[in-house]
């Protein structure tokens, strides 16, 4: 089932999140693909709170895939060990193919070692538990441009 995040949320009981200062840069629209609930709403509210433009909470690949075929987030927090299957390398594949800018990855898992160094490279890797305000660092971090981006010539204003 897919979520999408609209205003006024329950509070999380008796979790504990991080109290993260509203920030005026908008991280923009956020995936979560994470099979975990508690910790999806976890980062959906300390997404929000961060100054997420909107929150897209997906439990497993095959929704976080048709997420994908309609809309195009600026952020994509992916954890690749899902309970449904082991796609989190092909919906990184996936999204590294997506046009010019494709979005940010941030892999989520609790065992880094196990991700190939091709997958790895194509974004910052949380070893969970992480520090969600690590993950707020991360999702603010402008893109690195690759070697096409120095090519581009920078848009000016008519």
């Amino acid at each position: 089932m897919v979520k999408q995040a609209k205003g006024g949320r329950a509070k999380l009981g008796a979790l504990s999140r991080p109290t993260l200062p509203k920030k005026s840069a908008s991280i923009g629209h956020v995936l979560v693909v994470e099979d975990d609930a508690i910790l999806a709403m976890t980062l959906e509210q300390t997404l929000e709170d961060a100054g997420a433009a909107a929150v897209t909470v997906c439990a497993a690949a095959d929704e976080a895939l048709a997420f994908l075929r309609e809309n195009k987030p600026k952020v994509v927090v992916l954890d690749v060990h899902l309970a449904d299957s082991d796609e989190g390398y092909e919906i990184a594949q996936l999204l590294s193919a997506i046009g010019p800018n494709p979005p940010k990855i941030i892999f989520s898992t609790g065992n880094p070692q196990d991700i190939p160094e091709d997958i790895a490279s194509m974004g910052p890797v949380l070893e969970k538990p992480y520090d969600p305000a690590r993950l707020i660092e991360l999702a603010k971090e402008p893109p690195k441009r690759g070697l096409l981006g120095l090519f581009r010539r920078p848009r000016t204003k008519a």
